[in-house]
């Protein structure tokens, strides 16, 4: 049965796809690579309300509180919530014991068209940053590391602590794959 997301209601509204897109577009233009920055913050400050519309949402089904899921049923409830907002899927697992992934062949903020040559999903990592840092109950930092809008098949974020999140990134920094980097996260 589909349902469907009183947006108003859960403090959030709705804007297409190809607006996000430009409005991205047009923050790298102006801004350059500030424009990375300026995105993950405002995705990190909309973080908390976003997770308390996942909470209405799952009570308004009687799922219980987010926090008490198993991973098997809260990673189908997460894909549910973040397809019904249009955002697309999400399959939740690990990475070598170290880091969360999050990955979705169908990203909304993702543009395949573009061929970029970095990851472009910034609204999402600072989103996920605060959300799944809410599950945690810890502050965790995201790494986007591919992207369907640099041709990949899907985007792929890593989802860990800061320090980790660093390591991984200075390591990938140095031409390192994340995959070796988060393998060597002690």
């Amino acid at each position: 049965m589909a349902h469907t997301i009183d947006l108003s209601a859960h403090g959030m509204v709705a804007l297409t796809r190809t607006t996000l897109i430009a409005l991205r577009a047009a923050l790298v233009r102006d801004a350059g690579p500030s424009a990375a920055a300026y995105l993950q913050e405002a995705g990190y400050a909309g973080g908390e309300a976003l997770f308390e519309s996942f909470r209405r949402w799952m009570d308004e089904r009687s799922l219980g509180a987010p926090e008490e899921q198993v991973l098997d049923d809260f990673q189908l409830y997460a894909t549910d919530f973040f397809r019904d907002l249009g955002w697309g899927s999400l399959e939740i697992a690990s990475l070598h014991d170290a880091v969360a992934t999050l990955d979705s062949a169908d990203w909304a903020e993702a543009d395949p068209g573009e061929a970029n040559d970095h990851p472009t999903c910034h609204l999402t990592t600072g989103i996920f940053a605060d959300f799944f840092g809410r599950v945690a109950d810890s502050p965790l930092a995201v790494l986007e590391v591919e992207c369907r809008s640099m041709g990949h098949d899907r985007c792929r974020f890593l989802v860990g602590s800061a320090e980790v999140m660093q390591y991984v990134y200075d390591e990938m920094g140095k031409g390192v794959d994340y995959d070796v980097a988060v393998s060597g996260v002690e």
